[in-house]
């Protein structure tokens, strides 16, 4: 039975928010876009189980809402009044109702000043908090010929961070390039994209991170809708009596130090199954192995 928290690794994120390397995404207790969720009961028990085996970073979004169950709520019905050390991190920007994230640049209202202050605020509200620890300015589909510029959306969050509604600001969906462009803008908290062992375009942000000093969240580290493959990952796992996603976890943890995980899971089983990866010690052979 898992007691704690098996990886000891923590990261400063922003430079003043220790969190675990372990964290948790909530984005499957609602199952939006699409997916079975689980029942009320069983979302609120993962959430305060996550917190008593040392989860301190939980990924959300307001966007994260079907068919009246919103992720936000439940983690406030589930851990309000908050723990002190418990950094709840979301997004705003190209996402906004799932709607216009394909949208030509033009037309992604989610960007628009009032429209992000209306996504913070509807973070705060719904959480029942005062600010938010790190906002992530959500963009467009990466890599789409007509991409919206960040410069004015960072501009707008660091507004509001004056304002005293944000704390840190990270951005989500981003090239190298533009990774570049936002630290000129604003100190950036993290950096979340799509990564894990067998998606590995973003290589190279990665390690621009890692020398940065920023933190790197990947969503879907094991793989989302599709899960994770990659050549001998069933040999490794066997060799460690581990399971698959197991290994696609600790490979993420031993491929950057600045690497935060956020998986995400409505089972309680697969929730402290996550946390164990981080005592999964990958040897050379095996990252050799897995490339």
């Amino acid at each position: 039975m898992v007691v704690a928290v098996t990886t000891t690794e923590r990261w400063e994120l922003g430079g003043d928010l220790s969190v675990a390397r372990i964290g948790y995404g909530a984005m499957k207790l609602t199952g939006w876009p699409r997916g079975e969720r689980p029942d009320r009961d069983t979302s609120l028990g993962i959430l305060r189980r996550a917190v008593e085996l040392g989860v301190n970073h939980i990924d959300t979004s307001y966007y994260y809402a079907r068919d009246g169950v919103s992720a936000n709520e439940l983690i406030r019905e589930a851990l309000h009044p908050y723990p002190d050390d418990l950094v709840i991190v979301t997004k705003v920007g190209a996402l906004v109702e799932g709607a216009d994230i394909s949208l030509p640049a033009a037309e992604k209202t989610g960007l628009t000043p009032d429209n992000l202050r209306r996504g913070v605020e509807a973070n705060l509200r719904s959480l029942g908090l005062d600010r938010m620890d790190v906002v992530n300015l959500r963009m467009g589909d990466l890599g789409a010929a007509d991409t919206a510029s960040l410069a004015g959306p960072l501009e707008t969050l660091l507004a509001l961070r004056d304002e005293g509604l944000i704390r840190h600001v990270g951005v989500s969906n981003i090239s190298a390039d533009e990774f570049a462009e936002a630290r000129k803008i604003a100190p950036i908290a993290c950096v979340q994209n799509l990564y894990n062992l067998s998606q590995r375009g973003d290589d190279p942000l990665v390690d621009a991170c890692a020398e940065a000093g920023v933190a790197y969240v990947p969503f879907f580290p094991v793989g989302g809708f599709q899960p994770v493959t990659a050549e001998h990952l069933e040999s490794v796992a066997a060799r460690h009596d581990a399971t698959t996603p197991q290994v696609a976890l600790a490979w993420l943890l031993a491929r950057s130090p600045g690497i935060l995980l956020i998986p995400g899971t409505g089972s309680l089983a697969h929730l402290e199954e996550n946390i164990a990866a981080g005592a999964l010690e990958l040897t050379a052979e095996d990252l050799a192995e897995l490339g």
